[in-house]
């Protein structure tokens, strides 16, 4: 790497001088050190102000070289991982390295053989950069702090050129997608607006299950999952495409899961954190899966108005919270993996086991071995940790991780990096996987495949109003439930 006249900033968990770094960079052209004429091709131009896009600033090293800060999450300064950015105005065959040097994790897969994502307007789809020409290493010049290198060559002038940490998922996208599942007026298909963010934003909460199951008084077995509540981990929004996609299908695993259960998804928890390209926190800055235990209605809207509709659904002593399952990536380990919650009944520790076995067995990218259960201190704020405490002992709350690169197929040791495709997958099998955790593989040959009807008129959007005021106004009890909903033998649920 080329030596640097001057002090650099410092990277790592020293911020230096990213302190400065107070928004995107936008058409930002950097033009030689004493270059007076007129700009021209190969004068790269850098800009990262469109949707979840982050790169704070950019300083040319050298002709060829250039350092890249990650612009911080919004009001959190700790922060600093993902980046979103595009470059234009290349010249053909234009070779460059780039450092992204002040990265707030020193442990990363960038040391395993992850590399940055690519595409550019003539190749739209995201393809990894070779391994071979991405770096991650102590940077003296940025007192030993890690710094991410990678070496690229333009070769087409006319395109734009993107990089990303991983593959974007935006709030755009995601509300699109759903527009478009609306639009197909399935009638066991249903959205609604559980409350809006901080920036006003929608928080999209999807009901899919049989219309027979949402009728008054009717006995409810739930199925609650939430993601992207830590904006940059845009695997989950991938996973969770994958979870909804096989729920409305014709497939008849779906159909049969929809009979006898009722999936409550919220895909995006954190919508601000996810539009303006921040990696954990939401526009305030606020780590959301730390604020689960009083969640504020000003200041973490979108949590407030999940928690409080898990509440409600705890203290129907019609329905029955099975599964909770929050859907995170991982920065530093391979494969797909579970966290659980530590019991001292050691019989409702074991039963908690049963889904990430059976997940194991239907998903080749899902390691149990992983898999891991724990009470830490410092996970006592997330979802997890906090439902798992709320609940009684037949529900079950899971973190449910994937990694932001590879999985390591069993009895090899090669890693295979994750596709869109392969993210979805994974989703697909979390949803097959309660086939089997409830025994109801026998009625999968009994069902035909006949064509999805259509909704007749618009029913209530969930069996639950929307709360008013604190989730904490809510007692914590629960009525007994009635004695024909079985928890403990999932074989005898139906």
């Amino acid at each position: 790497m080329a030596e640097r006249s001057q002090t650099a900033p410092e990277a790592g968990n020293d911020m230096g001088n990213d302190e400065a770094i107070g928004g995107n960079v936008s058409k930002y052209m950097v033009l030689p050190t004493g270059y007076t004429g007129q700009p021209k091709k190969g004068h790269l131009i850098f800009d990262a102000c469109f949707e979840s896009g982050n790169l704070g600033r950019v300083d040319q090293v050298s002709e060829f070289e250039y350092d890249l800060f990650i612009r911080p999450d919004t009001c959190n300064p700790r922060f600093r991982v993902w980046f979103n950015f595009t470059v234009e105005n290349v010249k053909e065959s234009q070779r460059v390295i780039f450092n992204i040097v002040n990265f707030s994790k020193t442990k990363s897969l960038y040391r395993d053989g992850m590399a940055p994502m690519v595409k550019s307007t003539s190749r739209p789809k995201w393809q990894r950069l070779p391994p071979k020409n991405v770096y991650y290493y102590r940077c003296p010049d940025h007192r030993k702090n890690y710094v991410m290198s990678f070496a690229f060559c333009f070769d087409r002038e006319e395109d734009i050129y993107q990089f990303a940490y991983c593959y974007p998922y935006t709030y755009t996208r995601f509300q699109h997608y759903l527009d478009s599942l609306q639009k197909r007026n399935m009638d066991y298909f249903f959205r609604e607006q559980l409350g809006q963010s901080v920036q006003q934003r929608q928080l999209d909460l999807l009901t899919i299950t049989s219309p027979d199951n949402l009728r008054e008084g009717a006995e409810q077995k739930v199925v609650f999952i939430t993601g992207r509540v830590h904006p940059g981990e845009t695997p989950s929004s991938f996973v969770c495409q994958g979870i909804i996609d096989f729920l409305i299908s014709q497939h008849p695993i779906a159909r049969v899961l929809r009979e006898h259960l009722v999936f409550k998804i919220a895909p995006m928890l954190n919508p601000d954190g996810v539009y303006l390209g921040n990696y954990r926190c939401s526009l305030m800055g606020f780590d959301l899966n730390r604020h689960w235990l009083d969640p504020s209605p000003w200041a973490h809207p979108t949590l407030h108005g999940v928690k409080q509709l898990i509440i409600q659904m705890y203290n129907d002593p019609k329905t029955s919270l099975e599964f909770y399952i929050d859907i995170h990536a991982h920065s530093t380990m391979m494969n797909g993996f579970m966290y659980g919650n530590i019991f001292e009944d050691e019989e409702r520790f074991q039963r908690q086991a049963i889904f990430p076995k059976l997940l194991c067995q239907n998903a080749e990218d899902f390691s149990y071995s992983s898999t891991s259960f724990n009470r830490d201190a410092v996970k006592a704020g997330t979802g997890r940790r906090f439902l798992g405490g709320l609940l009684d002992h037949t529900s079950y709350c899971y973190t449910l991780e994937v990694s932001f690169y590879s999985y390591i197929v069993g009895g090899t040791m090669a890693a295979v990096p994750y596709t869109e495709e392969a993210y979805m997958k994974l989703g697909r099998n979390v949803a097959r996987t309660f086939l089997d955790y409830y025994r109801l593989n026998p009625l999968v040959e009994k069902v035909a495949i006949p064509m999805p009807r259509l909704r007749k008129e618009k029913p209530p959007p969930y069996k639950y109003p929307l709360l008013r005021g604190l989730a904490s106004d809510y007692p914590n009890g629960r009525g007994d439930k009635k004695s024909s909903v079985n928890h403990k033998d999932p074989s005898n649920s139906f």
